[in-house]
C-alpha cells in the first residue's frame, strides 16, 4: 500500500517556524573519521582473515573427541595474531552441538593462588543447583558426622542459589589438605553426574576456554594450570588456552621455573595449533576495510597497502593500531598539514616498533647538528668502513670527520685495528645503534623515510613542531586531497591555511583550517594549554610551586600525602621534555625550574634541595651537565642525590654519571622510581635513629647517593 508523506506541523501565529531538518549532505558535527576497537572477533559474519574455516574445523575435532576428555588444546600464536577471535569462532560454532556447553575464564583476572580458585569455581557454576546441592552433600558425608551434619544444615538453611552452593563448596573442598586430596574426586562425581544424558544421546561435554594465559605472572600461570591438571583433569572436561607457548617456555616467563616445574608444564597442553599467519590476499583486504571503517580508504594507495602489510607483519593488532594512529596524527598533528599519507605511516612505525630511536629523532638528541637519523645513517657507513678487511676501498675523508667529532682517530692503514676503534666509538653513541644497525627492517625503513624529496623539511619539523600562526599559512600538501574530494564537499582539500590536515572543524569547512583568519597553532605540535600569567623569577629566588600548572587538567598525585619534597629541575629545553614535570608533579614534588647551570648555582645557594635533576647536553654543549653537577660538588654546594634525565643515553654517559655518584635514565618509569628512592631515603634522614625501619632492597645508601641503574 503507498503511503503518503507526512505532513508538516502546523505553525503557530507569532512563532517562527521550525528549523527545517538537516540534508543528508550536511557534514555531520563529529566529522567523518573513526578509530577501530580491538574487540575479538565473535560471529562467523564478521571473520575478515579466514579464521572461520578453522574455527570449524576445530569445533568439529572437539566435539568428535568428547569420549576422550579429559584434554587440553593450545590455540598457540604471537600477540595480536587472533587467538581470542579464534576461540571465540570456536565458541560461535559449538553453540549448535548438541549437549556441549562452554564456559570462559580470563586468567589475566586473576592474580597468583586467586587463579586457582577463580577457574574451579568458573568451572562449577556451569552445573545446575540439583547437581551442586548432592555434590554438597557428599562431601558433607565424606567428612566427620560433625562435619557433615554442618554442611547439610547449612544446604538446609535455606535456598542457596548456584553461587551460594559453589562458595560453599569451595569452601569444604580447600578447608585443608585432606580436603584439597579429595577434591578432583568430588569435581569428577559432579562432571559425571551433570554430564549424564537420556539414553541414546551423546554425553554432555563441558568445554572450558582460558584466554589471554601468556599476559600473567608465573604465579598465575602456575595456578591455572595446577587447577587443569590437578583439580579439573577429569572426563567430561576438556580446556582450550589460548597462549603464546613461547612465552611460557624457558625463555620466557617460566624461565626461572626448576626441571620438575618445566616437566609439569610440558604434560599441561596434550596437542596445540598454531595460528598461521594470514595470506598476503586476505591481509590486504583487511588493511582496506579497517581504512574504510575509519575513513581514510581514499588514503592508502596499492603501495601504502603493500608497506603495512609487510611492516606489521600482518599481525591484525598492529594494523589497527597503525591506522589508528594515521588517523589521531592526521586530525591532530599540524606538522601533517605539508607532507603527504606516505610520511605518516613510515613516521608511525618508528614511532611503534623503535620508540626509543623516536624519541630522539623528535627530541633533542645531543648530536652535533640535532640531526639523530643522519648520525646513525652515517654510523652504519663509518662502521662498514671500519669492519672492512686491510686494503678495501673506503671514504676516508667522511669516516674521519666523523671519528673526529668523537675524538678518535681513522686507523692507518685502513681496516687495521678497526674493531678497536669501533669500540670506542660505540661507547659515545647512543645505546640503541649497535643493535639497530644490524636490524635490516629497521635500516630499510630509515633508507626509505631519508629517501623522500622532502626528508630533510620533515625531520625538521618532527623536530621544532609546525610551523605555527608565525609564518604564512600554507598550501595543504596534494596527496591529502582524495580524502576531501571523497567526500563529496565540493572542497579540493588543497585549503590555505593552517592545522592538521584531517581537521574537522564541525562548521561544513573542509581540508583543516583553511576558512578564516589564521589560528595560531603550538609549537612542538602540543596543544596549548590556557595562558596563565607568569611572574618573573627573582634570581637566586625558588619561585613557589615551580612551573603553573597547566589549566583544565590539575595534577593530583596517586600517593599519600607527604611533606613537601622540594626538586630543582636544570634544563634548557623543558618543553622538550615535559614527561619529567609530570612525573615530579604527580608524585607531588614542588618543582622549580632553572635553564642554565649559573642559575642553578644561584638558586642553591638561598636554599638545598632534595633531589637535582639535569639535562646533559645545552647547546653545543653536550657535557654541561655533567660538568655543572661536579662543580657543584667540588664547591661544596650540593652533595645531595642527582638523577640526570636524557634522551640520549650511551654507555659512556652511564659511566660519567656513576662517577658523580647519580643516576642516568631516559625512561619514564625509572624517573619515578628514582624519585620514589628520593623521598624515601629523605624520610629516614629525617627520622631518629631509634625509630628507623630496616632498609628495603634496592634502597639507596645512607649518604642520599643513587645506586646507578
Amino acid at each position: 500500500m503507498a503511503t503518503s508523506a507526512p505532513l508538516p506541523p502546523p505553525s503557530t501565529p507569532g512563532l517562527p517556524l521550525p528549523a527545517p531538518a538537516p540534508t543528508a549532505s550536511a557534514p555531520p558535527a563529529h566529522g567523518p573519521f573513526t578509530l577501530l576497537n580491538d574487540e575479538p572477533v565473535a560471529e562467523p559474519g564478521a571473520d575478515l582473515l579466514g579464521a572461520g574455516r578453522a574455527a570449524r574445523q576445530l569445533a568439529g575435532l572437539l566435539v568428535a573427541s568428547r569420549a576422550s576428555t579429559p584434554f587440553t588444546l593450545a590455540v598457540d600464536a604471537g600477540w595480536g595474531m587472533g587467538k581470542s577471535s579464534l576461540m571465540r569462532l570456536v565458541d560461535a560454532e559449538l553453540a549448535h552441538a548438541p549437549e556441549v556447553h562452554t564456559v570462559w575464564y580470563n586468567a589475566w583476572t586473576s592474580t597468583g593462588a586467586d587463579a586457582l580458585e577463580g577457574l574451579i569455581k568458573s568451572v562449577l557454576m556451569r552445573f545446575d543447583r540439583r547437581v551442586l546441592r548432592r555434590g554438597l552433600q557428599r562431601v558433607g558425608e565424606r567428612r566427620a558426622l560433625l562435619r557433615a551434619l554442618r554442611a547439610l544444615s547449612t544446604v538446609a538453611a535455606g535456598p542457596l542459589g548456584v553461587a551460594g552452593l559453589v562458595d560453599e563448596l569451595w569452601k569444604r573442598l580447600s578447608v585443608d589438605s585432606q580436603a584439597r586430596n579429595e577434591m578432583r574426586g568430588a569435581i569428577g562425581d559432579l562432571v559425571q553426574e551433570w554430564s549424564e544424558t537420556a539414553e541414546f544421546r551423546p554425553r554432555r561435554l563441558l568445554v572450558v576456554f582460558i584466554d589471554d594465559l601468556d599476559r600473567c605472572s608465573e604465579e598465575t600461570v602456575l595456578a591455572v594450570c595446577e587447577a587443569v591438571k590437578v583439580y579439573l583433569d577429569v572426563p567430561g572436561l576438556a580446556f582450550v588456552v589460548g597462549c603464546d607457548r613461547s612465552a611460557l617456555g624457558p625463555n620466557g616467563l617460566l624461565r626461572d621455573l626448576s626441571p620438575a616445574g618445566s616437566a609439569f608444564m610440558e604434560k599441561i597442553f596434550q596437542t596445540s595449533y598454531r595460528i598461521p599467519a594470514a595470506d598476503n590476499h586476505g591481509v590486504k583486504d583487511y588493511i582496506r576495510w579497517c581504512a574504510r571503517t575509519a575513513g581514510i580508504e581514499p588514503l592508502l594507495d596499492d603501495a601504502l597497502v603493500d608497506l603495512l602489510a609487510q611492516r606489521s607483519d600482518r599481525n591484525p593488532r598492529r594494523i589497527k593500531r597503525l591506522v589508528n594512529g594515521f588517523v589521531l596524527e592526521a586530525t591532530l598533528n599540524p606538522v601533517w598539514r605539508d607532507f603527504g599519507p606516505d610520511a605518516v605511516i613510515r613516521t608511525l612505525l618508528l614511532q611503534y616498533f623503535y620508540p626509543d630511536f623516536y624519541r630522539m629523532m623528535t627530541g633533542p638528541s645531543g648530536t652535533v647538528d640535532g640531526d639523530v637519523v643522519a648520525e646513525f645513517r652515517t654510523y652504519r657507513a663509518v662502521r662498514r668502513t671500519l669492519l672492512a678487511p686491510a686494503g678495501a676501498p673506503g671514504e676516508e675523508t667522511d669516516v674521519r670527520d666523523f671519528l673526529g667529532r668523537y675524538d678518535l682517530v681513522l686507523p692507518q692503514p685502513l681496516g687495521a685495528g678497526g674493531d678497536e676503534v669501533l669500540a670506542v666509538l660505540e661507547r659515545q653513541l647512543p645505546n640503541e645503534f649497535p643493535d639497530l644497525v644490524v636490524n635490516p627492517a629497521f635500516t630499510s625503513l630509515v633508507d626509505e623515510l631519508t629517501a623522500r624529496p622532502d626528508a630533510a623539511q620533515l625531520l625538521l619539523r618532527l623536530r621544532e613542531g609546525p610551523l605555527g600562526a608565525g609564518a604564512e599559512p600554507t598550501r595543504m600538501s596534494r596527496e591529502w586531497a582524495p580524502v576531501w574530494q571523497g567526500l563529496g564537499s565540493g572542497a579540493d582539500g588543497y585549503a590555505t591555511g593552517f592545522g592538521p590536515p584531517l581537521a574537522w572543524p564541525g562548521d561544513g569547512t573542509y581540508g583543516g583550517y583553511g576558512a578564516g583568519p589564521p589560528q595560531p597553532m603550538p609549537q612542538q605540535g602540543r596543544v596549548p594549554a590556557p595562558q596563565v600569567p607568569q611572574s618573573p623569577v627573582p634570581q637566586g629566588a625558588y619561585p613557589q610551586g615551580g612551573y603553573p600548572q597547566p589549566g583544565g587538567y590539575p595534577q593530583q598525585s596517586p600517593y599519600p600525602a607527604a611533606p613537601v619534597f622540594d626538586v630543582l629541575w636544570v634544563d634548557d629545553q623543558p618543553d622538550r621534555k615535559a614527561v619529567v614535570r609530570e612525573v615530579l608533579e604527580g608524585l607531588g614534588a614542588q618543582v622549580s625550574h632553572v635553564p642554565r647551570s649559573a642559575a642553578a648555582v644561584q638558586a642553591l645557594r638561598n636554599r638545598t634541595p632534595d633531589l637535582l635533576v639535569s639535562d646533559i647536553s645545552r647547546g653545543s654543549d653536550h657535557s654541561a651537565g655533567f660538568e655543572m653537577v661536579r662543580r657543584l660538588q667540588e664547591d661544596g654546594n650540593y652533595d645531595g642525590p642527582v638523577v640526570f634525565f636524557t634522551i640520549r643515553r650511551s654507555a659512556e654517559r652511564e659511566e660519567r654519571a656513576a662517577a658523580l655518584g647519580a643516576s642516568l635514565t631516559n625512561n619514564e618509569q625509572e624517573l619515578r622510581e628514582l624519585v620514589l628512592l628520593a623521598l624515601q631515603s629523605r624520610a629516614e634522614e629525617r627520622t631518629p635513629p631509634g625509630d628507623r625501619k630496616p632498609p628495603r632492597r634496592g634502597a639507596l645508601p645512607q649518604s642520599g647517593w643513587f645506586p646507578s641503574l
